[in-house]
């Protein structure tokens, strides 16, 4: 009897995942080539073999600093589309798309660890000519900022936006799931209807996700390369060592939380200020997980002002 019923289980279990893999791998309709999604307003260039997309504001002088801004997981370089703009009076601002988000490549073989992705941020800091940057991180960006900051010798200062140091944001389960769970969740990120609900959770006013965003965030899975990619890219994700270097950062820092992030109690940001002697927080009221989305000018004037007190700001 206990083996016809384990039998039966086990028969459950693969008609489950034999579905799972049919569900994941079914024929999805045709993307459209980078070009023709491509904005007048994007620019690429060529990093290491890698496509990068780019946009950049203000302009470049010798007394203006140079600012490279770094998104979050799922998103890419229109979560700066508020900030960028009104950073553009003082610094020389840059904003990307790292492989695997927006339209940069989606490489199949690459690093996409938090370390890995830094790598490619200081190349394209490096190949765009921002000298001497300040990395400006949001969420997994600003994991990625942690690297950049402690391995660019040239950086000056780190701006950690709702970091995802202690606490990533990004599911847990997505770090371990099997085979064909990593495609399931590309799927997650590309469809339009879960992912503009899964970001307005993390605004205080889900009113600032509006349909020019989601329109904006729908251009990466219209890809006629999304599928490999995005498979590839979590399938491996795996939360970074940004903790353990955190005693690394010898630099000046601003720390920006929103004070309505659920991923970041009033416990968690104390620890990261703590962690990191000697730098600057500020909690924006009435602000989610995305400050710099929803209170972009409270934002940019606590980045400016941080700027003048390091003695790094530069003329209008």
């Amino acid at each position: 009897m206990w083996k016809k019923v384990l039998a039966g289980i086990v028969g459950v279990v693969v008609f489950i995942y034999a579905a799972l893999v049919i569900y994941a791998y079914w024929p999805k309709p045709e993307g459209a080539a980078v070009a023709a999604l491509a904005r007048p307003e994007d620019k690429f260039i060529d990093v290491g073999g890698l496509s990068i997309r780019y946009q950049t504001f203000g302009e470049s002088s010798d007394n203006r600093p140079n600012i490279v801004l770094m998104h979050g997981f799922g998103n890419s370089l229109q979560s700066f589309r508020n900030l960028a703009p009104r950073l553009a009076d003082c610094c020389h601002v840059l904003a990307f798309d790292y492989p695997g988000f927006g339209l940069s490549s989606i490489p199949i073989d690459y690093d996409y660890s938090n370390q890995g992705q830094s790598g490619t941020a200081m190349a394209v800091a490096a190949a765009l000519k921002f000298d001497r940057p300040i990395y400006v991180g949001h969420s997994m960006g600003g994991a990625v900022a942690v690297h950049a900051g402690i391995d660019d010798p040239t950086a000056r200062a780190l701006v950690l936006i709702d970091p995802g140091i202690f606490e990533t944001g990004v599911p847990k389960a997505l770090s371990m799931a099997p085979f064909p769970f990593p495609r399931i969740s590309a799927g997650l990120f590309g469809d339009r209807a879960w992912r503009e609900q899964f970001l307005k959770v993390s605004f205080v006013d889900p009113a600032n996700v509006t349909a020019a965003v989601m329109d904006d965030l729908m251009r990466t899975p219209a890809r006629e390369d999304y599928w490999p990619g995005a498979t590839a890219l979590m399938g491996s994700f795996k939360p970074g060592n940004e903790i353990e270097r955190l005693p690394q950062i010898k630099m000046p820092v601003l720390i920006v939380f929103g004070e309505a992030d659920r991923n970041h109690p009033d416990a968690l940001r104390q620890q990261l200020h703590g962690a990191l002697p000697g730098s600057q927080m500020i909690v924006v009221a009435r602000a989610g997980h995305y400050p710099h989305e929803e209170k972009a000018d409270e934002v940019a004037e606590a980045i400016k002002t941080m700027l003048k007190v390091w003695g790094f700001a530069g003329n209008p």
